[in-house]
């Protein structure tokens, strides 16, 4: 992966592009006049990460450009922020201040609900093993700006680690969070979302392992959460009580401490 910006640069986005390539160990190279194709053809690199005065994209062969965005995130935290129910606040059984290991972070929707509703005194650690995403949501949760105060502040308290879950979740003490999150990419996909589409890509498509559940297990002091197809195997595979939520087509399975 390379790092660079769009045409004629500002000195603070040359800065943040510089700053991010130095922290994700990864090449920054000027843009100059040059495309997209021509600075892959030059670098020998195809994913090309751009910083933007409001965006960042991360450019990859034959898919569409992937920005950060909140999304469909973004509704459902104006939404918690309204004092309004959220389905993974409920299942989780968060309260504010609690603290968060998001096991699977990809975009941080998730993250950032957890954040949002668990306020200043939270704390939420979103994990990201591909390289790409993790440059992405790092530059995305930094300088991402919504229009809502309030989201832009829970956006910056996550805190975003490149690691493997299982790895991390090795190295850390019992008991030490309140509450462990899994989402993996489901394998069949329920859309074909143009959001989702250029992140498969990137995922981890690997099936959840017991290992894994039982590391969660041991970290968590509250909840262990899986999201997961409605009706799917991989709950009673993993241990995990399957939550329904009437027609929707995916459930939140839980294990509490």
């Amino acid at each position: 992966m390379i790092i660079t910006t769009g045409f004629d640069p500002n000195p603070e986005i040359i800065l943040r592009a510089r700053r991010l390539a130095e922290h994700t160990g990864t090449a920054f190279a000027p843009r100059g006049r040059l495309s997209i194709p021509k600075m892959a053809e030059r670098y020998g690199d195809a994913e090309i990460l751009v910083i933007l005065q409001e965006a960042v994209r991360l450019i990859t062969p034959d898919m569409p450009a992937m920005e950060f965005h909140p999304s469909m995130g973004f509704v459902r935290a104006k939404r918690i922020l309204k004092g309004e129910p959220d389905p993974i606040i409920e299942a989780a059984a968060m309260e504010p201040g609690d603290s968060v290991l998001d096991c699977t972070a990809g975009l941080g929707s998730d993250s950032l609900l957890f954040s949002v509703y668990g306020g200043e005194s939270s704390s939420v650690t979103a994990l990201e093993s591909s390289l790409p995403l993790y440059a992405l949501l790092l530059e995305g949760m930094r300088e991402y700006v919504s229009g809502q105060p309030k989201v832009n502040e829970a956006l910056r308290r996550i805190r975003v680690v490149h690691s493997d879950h299982l790895q991390y979740l090795r190295s850390q003490p019992d008991k030490s969070v309140d509450i462990v999150y899994f989402d993996p990419m489901f394998r069949v996909p329920l859309t074909d979302s143009s959001a989702i589409s250029p992140l498969r890509q990137f995922a981890n498509d690997a099936a959840l392992s017991p290992e894994s559940v039982a590391e969660a297990v041991r970290v968590a002091r509250k909840t262990v959460l899986l999201k997961e197809k409605a009706l799917s195997g991989e709950f009673a595979r993993l241990g995990f009580t399957e939550l329904l939520r009437g027609s929707s087509k995916t459930s939140y399975g839980v294990i509490r401490n």
